[in-house]
């Protein structure tokens, strides 16, 4: 061993190499911890952005069940059909809506499927505004008999500050609506007679839908209206349980209602059918806001989809009716104000129920329309 005494500043030498080892050791030991603190900052960071991101997709179901009364080829089903297809190109498969129809869901009962919607047993639908009258009174609006004339009537109602109190209906009890569709104007059919007047109304058994509002219609005007759903009425009509029925003209086209007795038609267009899309509150909650927008908007276009659809079959249809033997009536402005006339009590009596102030803004709307 050598001694540090035999050669002349080794020692210094020594102790001035051990003092900077022990500074590189300190600083090595501190960028050592600095560099856990940044690394623990870094995976807090990543795994918040784990959490917060995917905790919506997380709570996503793999499939959403989607009710309505009517498959493609009706424009119901287009619409229905064409808002799945956009929900799922837009999210990139995310999303998946799977079309219920004939009201499956809620065992055909079409009158039940807002409430089933509204509980969460149905997780969206795109629904009549008369199936879900019953359970959000102003929707009948749009069953006021004889209220809107034609599409522009329509368009001023479910575009206008109408159609925003009628949203905002639908969101207090239970459900959020995104957009409208169209089942389309409705006309009257029966097996017995050409209906010119009401008095040949009079005596006829006519299904109708499970609205008390359409009970009262028909009943003002001398029939027998016989509530019943849609999956009922066809055997209904062919057994000549009831004489006839009331439907947009797609719906008697597509549906070949000819073909169960219906072989009179009156086209007096005396209420529409307006459609909405909606989801349940809690999934529409589930969806992170950025997939909200994407639903929404898909519900507007495939909507606009929809009701082309349904304005632009009603010609087509009519052409095919009338090769099919069907007698198509076409009222004149007096004969058309008779039913106005007659129904004049029904209208003045749901005014009231549905709230005046709405009844009177529906009306200023489509006289400026």
């Amino acid at each position: 061993m050598v001694d540090s005494f035999e050669f002349p500043g080794l020692l210094q030498r020594q102790k001035k190499f051990a003092m900077k080892l022990r500074d590189e050791q300190r600083h090595s030991l501190l960028r050592g911890k600095l560099s856990m603190k940044i690394l623990k900052l870094f995976a807090c960071a990543a795994m918040a952005a784990v959490i917060a991101v995917p905790a919506f997709a997380a709570d996503y179901k793999k499939e959403y069940k989607v009710s309505t009364v009517l498959p493609a080829p009706f424009p119901w089903g287009i619409a229905a059909e064409k808002w799945a297809e956009l929900v799922n190109e837009r999210t990139n498969g995310r999303i998946n809506l799977k079309i219920y129809s004939g009201t499956q869901l809620v065992s055909g009962d079409q009158t039940k499927e807002f409430t089933a919607l509204r509980q969460g047993i149905i997780d969206m639908a795109i629904g009549s505004t008369i199936n879900w009258s019953p359970q959000v009174k102003e929707l009948n609006i749009f069953s006021m008999p004889f209220l809107m004339p034609d599409y522009k009537a329509v368009d001023v109602l479910t575009q206008g500050p109408v159609g925003e109190k009628l949203f905002k209906a639908v969101e207090s009890k239970g459900a959020i609506p995104l957009a409208w569709a169209e089942n389309g104007f409705r006309q009257v059919t029966n097996s017995q007679r050409e209906i010119r007047t009401p008095a040949d109304l009079h005596g006829l058994k006519i299904r109708v839908v499970g609205s008390p509002l359409y009970q009262d219609i028909f009943s003002a005007l001398g029939a027998n209206p016989t509530q019943m759903s849609w999956a009922d009425a066809k055997p209904a009509l062919t057994t000549k349980a009831v004489d006839g029925q009331e439907n947009p003209m797609t719906v008697y086209k597509i549906a070949k209602i000819q073909t169960v007795n219906q072989m009179f038609m009156t086209r007096w267009s005396y209420v529409n059918d307006p459609l909405i899309f909606a989801v349940n509150k809690r999934v529409w909650k589930s969806f992170s806001p950025e997939d909200q927008k994407i639903l929404k908007q898909a519900a507007v276009d495939a909507g606009q989809v929809g009701i082309a659809a349904s304005r632009n079959g009603d010609e087509e249809a009519l052409k095919e009716i009338v090769q099919h033997g069907v007698k198509v009536t076409e009222l004149t402005a007096d004969e058309r104000q008779a039913f106005v006339d007659a129904t004049r009590d029904v209208y003045n009596t749901w005014a009231k129920k549905i709230g005046s102030d709405l009844v009177k803004m529906a009306e200023e709307s489509i006289e400026k329309r």
